[in-house]
């Protein structure tokens, strides 16, 4: 399988929880090693919790040296001051990020990226963002914002 390919089932992933992650977006996250789905998730219903939590837990161990392939940019920050999604990733120790989009969001807006970078993983970013960007055209990081605090 190919990195579209991989891409191409986080963005199925999360079309599947359009509508039903309240005002937060609809996010899906597969975590690959040697070829292989080790961790996959999607937002959950109400917006929490989220696609790379739910994807990193499912891949334990599994994630390190991995690749994760997301549909919007990983958090960098959380309202409730848990660890971030970026956090995570850096922690379970991913070798690569695959974004598709990027993502506006106060809690994002390249802090996610910024991060994994600063934690020496790979980050590739747009691959198949017009798909995923679909998924993303009634996603308002402002009316996100409100919800959160």
């Amino acid at each position: 399988m190919t990195d579209e390919d991989f891409m191409r089932r986080a963005i199925a992933l999360a079309a599947a929880q359009v509508g039903r992650t309240g005002d937060n977006p609809a996010v899906g996250c597969v975590v690959v090693r040697d070829g292989e789905i080790v961790g996959e998730g999607a937002t959950g219903d109400g917006g929490r919790p989220h696609a790379e939590e739910l994807a990193l837990r499912q891949a334990g161990e599994s994630a390190r040296g991995a690749v994760a392939y997301v549909t919007l940019e990983p958090c960098g920050a959380r309202s409730s001051g848990a660890a971030s999604c970026s956090e995570l990733m850096a922690h379970a120790g991913l070798d690569r990020v695959v974004v598709a989009c990027a993502d506006s969001s106060v809690f994002a807006a390249g802090r996610g990226g910024a991060h994994l970078r600063a934690s020496n993983i790979t980050l590739d970013q747009g691959l198949l963002n017009a798909e995923a960007a679909e998924l993303y055209r009634g996603y308002s990081p402002a009316k996100s914002l409100e919800i959160r605090r």
